[in-house]
């Protein structure tokens, strides 16, 4: 349905824009009117019809309950949104989407979220080496996907904290100018309004060895995602989440500031260069 003549040179969420429009003219209703029956604006509804804007979960569940498509769509947008993702962390990218606030801790490079491609690719071909080109191709596009976040206007883009171990500027990925871009586009993420960007330097002993992201809601809980050799699971247990926010805090409590955090990943640039 809605796929087009040439469905294969669509995207996921191009084919989920094109069958919501589809379904909502069949049924005879407006973009307000579908908007009023889901609560979203009507230029909501047709940013997504275009593929301008990826929709929220809570969209894809209201157009299946408004056009008693049981689960097709909310399982049409979940399929889009794992692409090329291992399916344990398709979970997170659900809160990801969602979150208000994003607490991050790298230890050896930079999150998926702050990763050029060209970066991205060589962390898959050094640690997944049989993987064909067209497969690293589609991982590096489905990691690169994630930071359409970042620049989101409805619902607002989420507040972005990320506290970077020195570690990532000196662990050497794909040679030195895939470093140089990276630490480039690290200094110009750090220009952002909704990013925070603080390095923990090598003389610091951190306040833990394992990376992990915090994430904060409009409402429910506080989620914590830790990953380890077997993936990773999002836990909202108080106590935990409550402890790993302490550890946060020591962590950009013993950061470096702004000014000192961006002339160190500059000279490292500068290095590379």
């Amino acid at each position: 349905m809605g796929k087009g003549e040439f469905p294969d040179l669509l995207s996921p969420f191009e084919v989920f824009g094109q069958d919501v429009r589809d379904l909502r003219i069949a049924r005879k209703m407006t973009l307000r009117g579908l908007g009023s029956a889901i609560k979203y604006s009507a230029a909501y509804v047709s940013k997504v019809e275009r593929a301008l804007l990826d929709p929220s979960e809570r969209f894809a569940v209201g157009c299946d309950h408004v056009f008693g498509t049981g689960t097709m769509l909310y399982r049409q947008y979940v399929q889009a949104l794992e692409g090329d993702h291992p399916s344990w962390f398709v979970p997170y990218l659900q809160y990801e989407r969602r979150a208000r606030q994003i607490f991050i801790y790298t230890t050896l490079s930079p999150d998926g979220l702050l990763q050029t491609p060209e970066y991205a690719r060589a962390l898959y071909e050094m640690g997944v080496p049989r993987l064909t080109d067209d497969q690293v191709e589609a991982k590096v596009a489905a990691r690169r996907a994630r930071r359409e976040i970042l620049d989101r206007v409805e619902p607002p883009a989420p507040d972005l904290w990320v506290v970077l171990h020195e570690a990532c500027l000196r662990v050497a990925v794909g040679g030195p100018s895939v470093m140089a871009g990276q630490l480039q586009s690290l200094l110009d993420d750090a220009k952002r309004r909704n990013l925070t960007l603080q390095l923990l330097p090598n003389t610091v002993a951190p306040a833990t060895s394992r990376p992990f992201t915090l994430l904060t809601f409009e409402k429910g809980p506080m989620v914590l995602h830790a990953e380890g050799p077997q993936g990773g699971r999002p836990q909202d247990a108080p106590k935990i989440t409550a402890a790993a926010m302490a550890t946060y805090d020591r962590l950009r409590a013993e950061a470096l500031g702004r000014d000192a955090t961006n002339s160190r990943i500059r000279e490292a640039f500068e290095e590379y260069t």
